[in-house]
């Protein structure tokens, strides 16, 4: 799934297409927004939330999305083959819809002005409400570990809310988008790395500044990931923990090891809910 540095971009994307500019066209494939007319309307602003994205427009609603595992948004330049659906295309015979009905990659959601087409494909969620309602759908989340103020601010509120689930592993928890919103497997394991954090240590067994440290630490990762990202694509972005099974850590040379969130000799089956977690058992060991 997605994390927040892939949504923090994505909607950057949206927003360099799609504001200041009135839409020519709209189409919704969902139900609950099937018959919405968007036509003539001008977005104002495109912005991710943790693991969300949110399209504002000045008549007062606003575009929710949630990418889910196979969602993505793409921009193509408006009449051309791709931004009339033919990207999607190309796409569908190397994965399948996220949908119960496992057809290929569908158009989910188009929005087009006279030069930029978004469409978002294979999305998971779709809402579109009233712009206040914004919180109704986001209320529920810990603070973005993206947002400016998460240093000053929002890793306090965050290592409070991970004491919520206190009896939890930290690996686990930091997953908890309702704890703090935006980290993924990706950026949990690469913050217990680079914190040298045994992944299996009790959330409630850590003291405040050692859950405010920790969570600084994945916001100046994932940060991070974003400025290599606008310059030279996600690609690019290294990655010391996750991913590297077959090699070494480059700290201390001991292979990286391949766990679940079960615990560390438990190795998740592919699509099972057990999520995986790569981890040094040398710079990562349990005190």
């Amino acid at each position: 799934m997605p994390e927040g540095d892939i949504l923090k971009v994505t909607a950057e994307k949206l927003a360099l297409a799609l504001v200041g500019k009135p839409l020519v066209q709209a189409e919704f494939r969902w139900p609950s927004a099937g018959g919405a007319n968007l036509e003539g309307a001008t977005v104002t602003d495109a912005v991710s939330y943790g693991k969300h994205v949110l399209i504002r427009f000045d008549d007062g609603r606003t575009l929710h999305t949630h990418l889910r595992m196979e969602g993505f948004w793409k921009i193509a330049p408006t009449g051309t083959p791709q931004a009339r659906g033919s990207l999607a295309a190309k796409y569908s015979h190397k994965k399948k819809d996220a949908g119960a009905n496992g057809g290929p990659l569908e158009i989910r959601a188009m929005l087009a002005n006279e030069q930029w087409t978004a469409l978002g494909i294979a999305l998971g969620m779709l809402d579109l409400v009233p712009t206040y309602d914004e919180a109704k759908l986001l209320g529920h989340l810990g603070p973005d570990v993206l947002s400016p103020n998460f240093d000053t601010e929002g890793a306090a509120l965050g290592a409070a809310r991970l004491l919520e689930f206190g009896n939890w592993p930290i690996c686990a928890a930091l997953l908890e988008q309702r704890a703090v919103a935006g980290l993924g497997t990706i950026w949990m394991a690469e913050t217990l790395w680079t914190t040298k954090t045994y992944p299996w240590l009790k959330v409630s067994d850590m003291d405040d500044a050692a859950r405010i440290s920790l969570l600084r630490t994945a916001s100046n990762l994932i940060n991070r990931s974003v400025e290599i990202a606008r310059v030279r694509g996600f690609n690019a972005v290294p990655r010391r923990a996750h991913g590297q099974n077959r090699n070494f850590c480059v700290r201390c040379q001991t292979p990286i090891k391949v766990s679940a969130l079960s615990g560390p000799d438990a190795r998740p089956d592919q699509g099972s809910f057990d999520r995986i977690v790569y981890w040094c058992p040398t710079c990562q060991a349990e005190c």
